[in-house]
């Protein structure tokens, strides 16, 4: 079928896009207000559209192609601004459901919030009202209402996240008390295509959730359990809306727009009332520990890196060597080393050279008394023996790193930590034109992760750019 995808650009809309075109081989057309926010692989884009558009703008619609099958409607305005964000969202819906009305889609499928309350928050009115509003174009409906949804990268994820992982001790507003029925990511794009074209979804409207109905204290616990980490956290009835939007805002990585939003939404349970989906559509959802485990399994694989971040650039320093320190809004830390290269064949050669034997070609003694130190508290330590680097694949150990992807022809090899570390840890080199790049990340866990990437990362600096520039000038001269 061909799709139009809006909010191709957020969350959900890049993990959809790609299910609809690599698992289900379909043609999509992705509606995003600038193109640079989006990147296509090469191997998608004979099946992938771009158009530029905003659906606050009903002239910008009209490059929209009319002969689509069914349309994702995955667009909010809610961190837009504080204010006023229910008269953005209404008017993109009637933009949308005007020229939908002109289109030959048979199907629009919205995700919405999930609650049942009687008194609903702004932000869950003016979801209803974008409900409402798409009704009433002539094509029908299906509206999938979701909670908070478990995956790295996501708003509600990288909040708890935030919160876990920052404050051992946590006083929060009496709103933690409120149930919640979390759903795993995995959980939500199942649904979302199980719909598309389905017969007895059209015109419905489902509220989907994982097993578990939790209040928001017992998610944060469990959170922390699964993260090894102890954390205690008291309620008190003192903490306003607004208290507890500053709250969120300073100790997360939230706007605070988003961050008020949210709060304001806490005060309504977010659980299924109704279970019809099921009978159309059966699943045996992933429990909030389960989806918490593969969203963490995702991250170690580095299938996702968030995009949710807000970068600060310290400029060039020491031409021509370039670097830019990155603080990524899921908390990462990031440090990326840039520098011209002149034999791309030598440099990706002293690459895949790289450990064992032949070392870390700065300052190796180093790399050996942290591998050491590893040692002693029971990691895996260095291995030093010999190693044929042509055969440096995925999956592979190299010292204490554990090769992620290995691809040679294009100069790429991303390598996770596996030594003892508070947090998660990559090293990455790749090829980028005439330049190599080399990047280090760090996902700090807990305080003593966040005390751990301060207290060495003046040495980290240090050793990186070193490695860097040995790899280039060494490669010069073969």
């Amino acid at each position: 079928m061909k799709i139009l995808l809006t909010g191709a650009n957020g969350y959900i809309g890049k993990q959809l896009l790609y299910v609809l075109v690599e698992q289900q081989g379909h043609q999509v057309v992705a509606l995003v207000r600038s193109k640079r926010r989006l990147e296509v692989p090469d191997h998608l884009k004979e099946k992938v559209e771009v158009v530029e558009g905003d659906l606050l703008d009903q002239d910008s619609l009209s490059s929209l192609p009319e002969d689509i099958d069914v349309a994702y409607y995955l667009v909010h305005s809610m961190s837009a601004t504080s204010k006023g964000f229910q008269t953005l969202e209404k008017r993109s819906a009637m933009n949308f459901s005007n020229w939908i009305s002109r289109s030959k889609a048979k199907q629009i499928i919205f995700l919405s919030g999930l609650s049942n309350d009687a008194d609903l928050s702004p932000h869950f009115q003016s979801r209803l009202e974008v409900e409402k509003v798409l009704r009433q174009s002539r094509v029908p409906l299906t509206v999938l209402r979701a909670g908070i949804i478990i995956g790295s990268g996501s708003a509600s994820f990288e909040i708890i996240r935030d919160l876990v992982e920052k404050l051992p001790v946590m006083v929060a507003p009496k709103w933690v008390k409120n149930r919640c029925q979390p759903i795993a990511l995995r959980d939500v794009l199942f649904y979302l295509v199980g719909v598309l074209a389905h017969p007895d979804c059209l015109g419905k409207t489902f509220d989907i959730g994982g097993p578990d109905q939790i209040n928001y204290k017992e998610m944060l616990i469990q959170f922390a359990e699964a993260r090894g980490l102890k954390r205690w956290i008291f309620t008190v009835p003192v903490l306003t809306p607004r208290l507890s939007s500053y709250w969120l805002y300073f100790v997360t990585s939230t706007n605070f727009a988003l961050a008020s939003s949210l709060v304001d939404s806490l005060k309504n349970e977010a659980v299924c009332k109704e279970n019809s989906i099921q009978q159309i559509l059966p699943r045996k959802c992933l429990h909030f520990s389960e989806a918490i485990e593969k969203a963490f399994h995702v991250i170690e694989q580095n299938a996702i890196i968030s995009s949710w971040k807000d970068a600060l650039v310290s400029g060039v320093l020491n031409t021509p060597l370039k670097e830019f320190i990155e603080v990524p809004k899921d908390g990462c830390v990031k440090e990326t080393l840039r520098m011209p290269i002149e034999n791309r064949e030598a440099v990706i050669n002293k690459i895949w050279s790289i450990g064992g034997r032949n070392g870390w070609y700065y300052m190796d003694w180093a790399w050996k008394l942290r591998g050491f130190i590893d040692k002693l508290f029971g990691g895996v330590g260095l291995d030093r023996g010999r190693r044929d680097p042509t055969l440096l694949n995925a999956g592979d150990s190299l010292d204490f790193w554990r090769v992620l992807l290995a691809d040679k022809e294009n100069g790429h090899l991303l390598l996770y930590a596996e030594m003892y570390v508070p947090g998660e840890a990559w090293l990455e080199f790749r090829i980028e034109g005439d330049e190599l790049v080399q990047e280090a990340t760090f996902r700090p866990k807990g305080v003593l992760g966040r005390a751990y990437w301060y207290a060495l990362y003046p040495v980290h600096h240090f050793i990186f750019r070193g490695m860097l520039r040995k790899i280039v000038k060494t490669s010069e001269c073969e």
